[in-house]
């Protein structure tokens, strides 16, 4: 039996961070995630230029297009009535973002 290497995620489209932040400027929480995202994206952009490599800048898009993908689930959760006082802040299990 022989090792095999994990398969690396494609990486997203040259347009993808673009598209992603038109999409968050359109939406409801425009406000908070804008700002949000463009603070991830600049760490991104500056470990990149130390790094020289994309990897920080797609782990920003796919992040963020998984940010976004849940937001009907969220809006759901939060429709229903559910209580969340017991819940735990994702950052405390994911730890901070960089």
């Amino acid at each position: 039996m022989s090792a095999q290497p994990e398969e690396a995620p494609a990486p997203p489209a040259p347009a993808a961070a673009a598209q992603l932040l038109a999409r968050l400027r359109a939406g409801r929480r425009a406000e908070t995630w804008v700002p949000a995202f463009q603070q991830d994206w600049a760490r991104a952009l500056d470990a990149s230029r130390h790094t020289y490599t994309l990897t920080p800048l797609h782990d920003v898009v796919r992040t963020w297009q998984l940010r976004v993908a849940a937001i009907p689930a969220v809006d759901g959760f939060l429709a229903s009535g559910h209580d969340e006082t017991g819940s735990v802040d994702l950052d405390e299990v994911l730890g901070p973002r960089r």
